[in-house]
């Protein structure tokens, strides 16, 4: 895989630590500025409505620029956004910083997606989309455990302190390594490129029954995910009974999981799909309900948020990646299609989760509100499995076959790299 494809991975590093901090951050953040905690937890929806927005409107603005001007301006000003938010006391102002932000973080995911699949042999999506998406699972990892624990020991705002300075050593690498036009491999109809196809054309894509399927299908395992994960905290603390510290450990598990996920699907979406969809999505779908019957064990808690995490991503970035093979015909607009799916999801799952925490089930509600977001994702993703499965695989092997070499033999592994 090409370094420049790591170095925006990096940068979606920086982001994904954004887009999943709050979850360990929401009980102090509440508390200094005088909201609830649920109402704390809107900014998470706040972040994906300003990225299901933002995603087709900026990839349509940035669609005839070089990629590299485009990516390096969105993350700036997305480094803006939370070093405004770190000096605010006002919760409002905050909630603009973080649609800003969001905005940014579009137009800067939707740009990376197609970049980064054009840096790429055409049946190696999946592998791309797997290293860029490694940047959030990552974060998951790493970086939002590590900001909880800044937030524990110093404060919220020190967190976001960080995140606006993680992101300029990532602007640097991709000034440094980026090509200004990655159209090596994809040719015309890459952002910035000539021969790109009208805006309205692209846009007629979204007529198609597989891309929006696929988005659907997307947005929902999506919204499962933050519906729990942004209520991780509490439920730590509360039904395991944990103290404050053991948040950011919990948060690192899921991650751990996340990343696994990612890793392996990212090998699988784009060859094997279909088994991903039949046995992830049943798993994943008993998992829920599981985790909120078993929560007030703590090894039973680490261990399911893991097996959580990597049921999640494995079948929500290969969902995403067939979004990628079904909009194969909107270059410029394809990675704003699979951002938006996964914001509407990233804003739905919250407010649902935050509306089940009012219900009976108390803390426990998002994790039976997850197994309720994927049931429907089932419900339509098994009778429609072959659809799905084969979203623009005949264009792919087409692409495949232009890459033969003229005596028939195909290049060696280590040449499609």
């Amino acid at each position: 895989m090409p370094l420049a494809l790591y170095l925006l991975a990096l940068a979606v590093f920086a982001m994904g630590t954004s887009e999943f901090m709050l979850a360990g951050l929401l009980p102090d953040l509440a508390a200094d500025l005088g909201v609830t905690v649920a109402t704390a937890g809107a900014l998470t929806s706040a972040f994906a409505v300003g990225m299901t927005v933002g995603a087709p409107l900026t990839a349509a603005l940035a669609r005839n620029l070089p990629s590299r001007t485009s990516l390096l301006g969105f993350l700036l000003v997305f480094a803006a956004a939370h070093a405004a938010a770190a000096t605010t006391t006002s919760f409002p102002v905050l909630f603009a910083t973080r649609v800003i932000a969001a905005l940014a973080n579009a137009g800067f995911l939707a740009v990376a997606l197609t970049a980064a699949t054009a840096l790429v042999p055409p049946d190696r999506k999946g592998r791309a989309l797997g290293v860029l998406l490694s940047g959030t699972t990552l974060a998951t990892v790493a970086g939002v455990p590590a900001g909880a624990v800044l937030g524990t020991l110093l404060d919220w705002r020190a967190t976001f302190w960080s995140v606006a300075a993680l992101c300029l050593p990532a602007a640097l690498g991709i000034l440094k390594a980026v090509p200004e036009r990655a159209a090596g491999r994809a040719g015309p109809g890459t952002p910035g490129t000539p021969g790109t196809p009208p805006l309205r054309s692209e846009l007629a894509q979204l007529k198609s029954r597989q891309l929006i399927l696929a988005m659907l299908l997307g947005a929902l395992v999506n919204a499962a995910t933050f519906a729990s994960f942004t209520f991780l905290a509490p439920v730590t603390t509360g039904t395991a009974g944990l103290g404050r510290l053991w948040v950011p450990v919990v948060l690192m598990l899921f991650g751990a999981g996340s990343f696994a996920g990612v890793t392996v699907a990212g090998r699988l979406a784009d060859r094997r799909p279909g088994l991903v969809v039949a046995v992830g999505g049943p798993m994943l779908l008993i998992g829920w309900p599981a985790l909120a019957l078993l929560a007030g064990s703590p090894v039973a808690l680490c261990t399911l948020v893991c097996v959580q995490g990597a049921l999640s991503f494995a079948l929500g970035s290969t969902l995403i990646t067939r979004v990628l093979y079904a909009a194969a015909s909107a270059p410029t607009m394809a990675g704003a299609y699979a951002t938006a799916a996964l914001n509407v999801g990233a804003a739905l799952g919250p407010l649902v989760a935050a509306a089940a925490l009012t219900t009976p089930a108390g803390d426990l509600g998002p994790l039976w509100a997850s197994g309720l977001l994927v049931l429907p994702a089932l419900l339509v993703a098994l009778p429609h499995r072959r659809a799905i499965v084969t979203s623009r695989s005949d264009e792919v092997r087409r692409d495949v076959a232009r890459t033969v070499e003229p005596d028939g033999a195909h290049p060696r592994a280590g040449e499609r790299s």
